[in-house]
């Protein structure tokens, strides 16, 4: 199986999970116990927080583990309008978020909440002026995503951080799929909040993050024990946290490489399908390397994937929290309206195990299964 869907999950590196390893079955104490064993997990903890606190440009005690994006997404959102509707009930988001955190603004106007969804254009990108001009005094977060998850798109998150620097909102930014790949610096971005999971990095699932910037006050989600400075009660993941620490410290040491080999791979897919004639276009601009998200006329998406994988080929229609839905991307939709773009596009994610001769061999099945729908002949 060649495996090109990375931007919904990664595979675990060799490193990560020998890093893990004693947490569970050597020092496995709980790190609140003041026994040695205990204070062994909290030391790990603690060094976990350090790494990925200067992973983001953060401060440690900025640093709140969870158990991964879509915790994290929930905690910065419920917890953000909850402890500032005094201050106003206006919202504001993207159509182009992930649906950990479309579903949640869902969930807060049922509440009695005034969200605006801010169109973005056909790259995919949302423009400064556009929040600008969504902003009012009563607003009281903005939540847009850093790199989506489907088409790559990056937003114009410092600009926008730098218009809020004034204003009451707090800023939260998604930038779960743009970890592995971005120099993120929360500082520099001018962000009060920041998810981050480790899954998407070649670490373990079950673990993530959620940066608050020092001062910023959110209501409690979690109720129980005092862990994480009384913000997310439950008793720490400790083997998760320190493989999510070692899979962020082989990022950083790799990043510029791994860049570098994303865009080679992206450049030589568009070559060898220009090459083979097949008829396509690339969906989004200004994109996170990894993910090429590609428009083919005439195909069929679901019995398109099917084929694929048939010929030992893994990849994807887009968001992975819509697998098996008919329904047409709701990023597609947003980025080009009621479009065949909308079914007839597939994401193709590079990573780990990845080469450049795996990637041709990739647009060679591709330009393989779109002659079985243009010339009407399903094999």
């Amino acid at each position: 199986m060649n495996y090109f869907d990375h931007a919904a999950t990664t595979p675990m590196r060799k490193e990560v999970l020998e890093a893990m390893t004693p947490y569970f079955l050597e020092q496995y104490g709980n790190p609140s116990s003041i026994h040695g064993i205990g204070r062994t997990a909290r030391a790990a903890l603690d060094e976990a927080r350090r790494t990925l606190a200067r992973f983001v440009g953060a401060t440690p005690n900025e640093i709140v583990f969870t158990s991964g994006g879509t915790e994290s997404d929930n905690y910065a959102l419920f917890g953000t309008v909850e402890a500032n509707a005094h201050k106003g009930k206006h919202i504001i988001t993207t159509k182009v978020e992930h649906h950990a955190v479309l579903h949640a603004m869902e969930q807060l106007e049922r509440e009695g909440f005034d969200v605006t969804y801010v169109d973005v254009d056909e790259t995919g990108a949302v423009s400064v002026e556009a929040v600008r001009d969504a902003l009012r005094d009563e607003t009281i977060l903005v939540s847009i995503m850093y790199g989506n998850n489907e088409v790559g798109t990056i937003q114009p998150i410092a600009e926008i951080g730098e218009l809020l620097n004034d204003h009451q909102a707090l800023f939260h930014t998604d930038a779960v799929q743009a970890l592995g790949t971005e120099a993120i610096d929360v500082k520099a971005l001018g962000v009060d909040l920041l998810s981050a999971s480790a899954h998407k990095i070649n670490g373990p699932k079950g673990i993530g993050f959620l940066f608050i910037k020092t001062g910023v006050k959110l209501a409690t989600r979690s109720f129980g024990g005092q862990q994480e400075r009384k913000r997310r009660a439950g008793t720490e993941n400790v083997p998760g946290a320190v493989g999510f620490k070692t899979a962020a410290e082989l990022v950083m040491a790799e990043r510029a490489e791994r860049v570098a080999t994303y865009k080679a791979m992206a450049d030589a897919l568009c070559a060898r399908l220009d090459a083979l004639g097949v008829k396509y276009e690339v969906n989004g601009a200004n994109r996170l390397p990894h993910i090429v998200n590609l428009y083919l006329p005439g195909i069929e998406l679901e019995p398109f994937l099917i084929m694929m994988d048939m010929r030992g080929v893994a990849i994807s229609s887009g968001s992975a929290c819509t697998a098996g839905s008919i329904e047409p991307s709701h990023v597609l939709t947003a980025m080009f309206g009621s479009s065949d773009r909308t079914q007839q596009s597939v994401r193709v994610s590079f990573g780990l195990g990845n080469s450049v001769e795996d990637v041709e061999q990739l647009a060679e099945r591709l330009s393989e299964v779109v002659s079985t729908f243009t010339n009407g002949v399903r094999t």
